[in-house]
């Protein structure tokens, strides 16, 4: 837990892939896989890493990539209050 918050505190991110690759046998139909993990941007070495190893011993082939990643340390957000009731 205190490593997870260390890597945040120097730019860490959560970071989500939603990979789409080829069936093996049917390589028509693209099947969805999601990988989440914290990463450092833009480099995404442990992203890279990941799809390194699926080119290498997987199946599948990829097809495409999406990527994206948020802080999950962050400053709080303020919203004010738009309407406040009263119940007894």
């Amino acid at each position: 837990m205190r490593r997870n918050m260390a890597l945040q505190l120097d730019g860490w991110r959560m970071t989500t892939a939603e990979i789409l690759y080829h069936m093996p046998d049917h390589p028509g139909i693209l099947q969805s896989f999601v990988w989440q993990k914290l990463d450092y941007p833009p480099e995404f070495p442990k992203l890279h890493k990941f799809l390194d190893f699926w080119k290498e011993n997987l199946d599948g082939p990829l097809h495409s990539v999406r990527v994206g990643h948020v802080e999950i340390i962050s400053p709080p957000k303020f919203r004010p209050v738009a309407a406040s009731f009263q119940v007894h």
